[in-house]
C-alpha cells in the first residue's frame, strides 16, 4: 500500500524550474529535519517549470499517519498538480458522515486539490493530497510543449505500473503456488494463502481506483492494469455499441435450511438471515459505537484508541459474517477450511480491539463498569470463535 500523509504535513516546496528535475523539501509534524526529494521528471502542466510552496494551516500529529519515511527520497514523480478536481463537502466531515448514514447527500462542490505523488526506492509510492493547503505557485521558468505533456502523462502512468509490478513480484516471492484446479480441497492454510493473494489484488485495485479517480477512461485503465483484458475489450465494445442489450435474469430466492435454524442461522429484527454469532457481534458493536458516539468520544476530536477499539470490533463482526452467514443455506458443510481461515481473520481484528481497550482503560475515558462490560463481550465473542474453529477443523478431518 502507498504511504499517505496529509494532516502531518507542516509545509513544503516543490521546485521544477530545471526541466527534467524536481527538487523538494517536506516538513512533517514530529520530525525536525525535512524530507528531501530528488526526482527525475516533470510536474503536471499546471505547475511544470514552477516553484510550488504549500502550507497546512490545520497541521497536527496524526496517529493514523506513519511519518517514518526515509530522509531522502530519490525516484520519479507521479502526478504533481495543484488543480486536480475533487468533490469537497460544504459541511464539516462529521455532519457529512451523519447525513450519508441517513441516506442523504451532503452538500458539496468541485474544488481544486493539491496532489503530490512520487515513487522512491526507499518507500515506494508516497501520496500527499489535500484541499486545505495554502498554495503559492511561481511564474513558470518554462512550459511543457504538447508533446512533452503527453510524455509526462505517460511517464506518470509508467511509474504507477512499475510500482504495481513490484508489488506483484513481492507477493509472488512470499506465497507458495497452488493449482486451483487441483482436485484436492484446500485446507485452512490453503485458504489463508488464497485470501492473502486476494487481499493484495484488492489493494492493487483500490490503489488504481484512487489514482485514476475522475479520469474519463478510468474503467479501461484499471481493467488494463489489473490484467482484465476481457473487461477492457468489453468496455471498448460497449463504447462502440457492439454489445447485445442486457437481458433480465431471474435469480432464485435463497431459502435457509430449516434443519439448522438456531444453530447455523437466525433472523434479525428485519427478517434477514445471519449466523447467531454474526447477529451477536453486530449488535454488540452497534451498542459500543452508540455509547461512545452519544457521549462525543468519537469523531475528529475523539480518542484514537477508543476509535480503534470500536472500529476493530465492527470489522470483526463483518469478518464473522463473511465466514458464517452462508452456512444457513447449506445442507452439509464442504468447505470447513475456508470457515476456519476466515474466522482466524476475524480473530485478528478482535485481538486488535482488545489491545485498544487496554489502552482505553489506562486513560479512564469510559466509565469503568461500562468498559468492563464491553471487554467481557469481546472475550465472550472470542470464545465462541475459537469453539467454532474447533468444530470446523473437526469437519476437515
Amino acid at each position: 500500500m502507498a504511504w499517505r500523509i496529509h494532516e502531518s504535513i507542516l509545509r513544503g516546496e516543490i521546485d521544477n524550474r530545471v526541466r527534467g528535475r524536481i527538487k523538494g523539501r517536506v516538513w512533517l509534524n514530529g520530525r525536525e529535519q525535512p524530507i528531501i526529494l530528488d526526482l527525475s521528471g516533470n510536474c503536471s502542466r499546471d505547475v511544470a517549470g514552477c516553484l510550488v510552496r504549500f502550507e497546512n494551516p490545520k497541521s497536527r500529529l496524526s496517529e493514523e499517519e506513519n511519518v517514518e519515511l526515509a530522509a531522502r527520497q530519490d525516484g520519479v514523480p507521479g502526478d504533481i498538480t495543484a488543480s486536480r478536481k475533487v468533490r469537497v463537502f460544504d459541511v464539516p466531515l462529521e455532519e457529512a458522515l451523519d447525513l450519508m448514514k441517513k441516506g442523504e447527500t451532503p452538500p458539496e462542490h468541485m474544488g481544486n486539490c493539491f496532489y503530490l505523488e512520487w515513487f522512491s526506492e526507499a518507500n515506494g509510492r508516497v501520496v500527499v493530497e489535500s484541499t486545505d493547503y495554502k498554495i503559492d505557485v511561481s511564474t513558470p521558468a518554462w512550459t511543457l510543449s504538447p508533446d512533452e505533456e503527453q510524455e509526462q502523462i505517460a511517464a506518470a502512468h509508467q511509474a504507477m505500473r512499475d510500482w504495481l509490478e513490484r508489488l506483484d513480484e513481492a507477493l509472488a516471492e512470499k506465497r507458495e503456488q497452488f493449482d486451483p484446479e487441483d482436485e484436492k480441497p484446500l485446507d485452512e492454510f490453503g485458504y489463508e494463502k488464497f485470501m492473502r493473494e486476494s487481499d493484495a489484488r484488492t489493494d492493487k485495485y483500490m490503489e488504481l481506483l484512487e489514482k485514476y479517480e475522475g479520469h474519463p477512461d478510468q474503467e479501461k485503465i484499471v481493467a488494463r492494469e489489473m490484467g482484465w483484458t476481457w473487461l477492457e475489450e468489453a468496455l471498448e465494445a460497449d463504447e462502440r455499441g457492439a454489445l447485445p442489450p442486457d437481458e433480465p435474469m431471474e435469480v432464485p430466492e435463497l431459502v435457509p435450511n430449516p434443519l439448522t435454524e438456531g444453530v447455523d442461522w437466525v433472523r434479525d429484527e428485519d427478517g434477514h438471515i445471519h449466523h447467531p454469532l454474526t447477529k451477536r457481534a453486530s449488535k454488540s458493536a452497534v451498542a459500543m459505537w452508540h455509547y461512545c458516539n452519544d457521549r462525543g468520544l468519537l469523531g475528529e476530536n475523539g480518542d484514537a484508541d477508543l476509535a480503534e477499539m470500536v472500529f476493530q470490533f465492527q470489522t470483526t463482526g463483518a469478518k464473522i459474517a463473511g465466514a458464517l452467514d452462508s452456512l444457513g443455506y447449506r445442507e452439509e458443510l464442504d468447505n470447513g477450511g475456508f470457515v476456519v481461515a476466515a474466522l482466524k481473520r476475524a480473530l485478528g481484528y478482535l485481538h486488535k480491539s482488545v489491545a485498544a481497550s487496554d489502552k482505553v482503560a489506562a486513560k479512564n475515558l469510559v466509565d469503568a463498569g461500562r468498559l468492563q462490560t464491553f471487554r467481557i463481550e469481546l472475550f465472550d465473542v472470542r470464545a465462541e470463535i475459537l469453539e467454532l474453529m474447533k468444530r470446523f477443523r473437526a469437519n476437515q478431518a
